[in-house]
């Protein structure tokens, strides 16, 4: 079943109840969002999107997984 972008943007909320978060696409499959959280400071990128994956809770695990594709940008306010 396609994901959609407030499925996606529900998720990441869960993970990061304070970001600015900005979720777009709407194939089903593609996506891109914006992730603007202060629990990124300090960390470099690989670390700040291995946090966003995480609160998407398996939806980009491989072939089964819900989303195809996701362009992240994340930083710290």
């Amino acid at each position: 079943m396609p994901i959609t972008a407030h499925e996606i943007e529900t998720l990441l909320r869960e993970g990061f109840p304070d970001a600015q978060i900005t979720v777009q696409g709407d194939d089903g499959a593609h996506f891109a969002a914006e992730v603007i959280d202060a629990s990124f400071a300090g960390k470099n990128r690989v670390q700040q999107q291995r946090s966003v994956y995480a609160a998407l809770k398996g939806k980009m695990d491989g072939s089964n997984g819900d989303l195809h594709a996701l362009a992240l940008t994340t930083k710290a306010p």
